[in-house]
């Protein structure tokens, strides 16, 4: 994974490789607005994430996702808090999201499986 100093460029880098799409988190869904476009969990996939934390104050913390699709045929870019202002929600999206956050970063047997 690369490492980036912003937020701002990992976006760049992003739509330039492709992640073209502006998609936002709507309660259980993942949805591209300008293609009325509403994807359910299973609907796509987690490419890559970045994570961030404001410069002012370490509780302004954000993550990038670089989200794709085949069955809708895009790629896209989602940005979400975690942390102190993250999303409480417990949907089957907000599950994925923090589970490939956790196997990403966990080592060898740690890792939760796919089944």
């Amino acid at each position: 994974m690369k490492n980036f100093e912003t937020l701002v460029d990992a976006t760049n880098d992003l739509t330039k490789r492709g992640y073209t799409q502006n998609l936002s988190l709507e309660g259980d869904t993942i949805d591209d607005k300008s293609q009325d476009i509403h994807m359910t969990a299973d609907d796509f996939e987690i490419d890559e994430f970045y994570r961030f934390e404001g410069q002012s104050n370490p509780d302004d913390m954000s993550i990038v996702y670089g989200i794709s699709s085949a069955k809708y045929g895009i790629k896209g870019i989602l940005v979400n808090a975690y942390g102190t202002y993250a999303n409480d929600s417990s949907s089957a999206i907000a599950a994925k999201l923090h589970h490939q956050q956790v196997s990403t970063n966990l080592h060898g047997s740690d890792r939760p499986s796919n089944n």
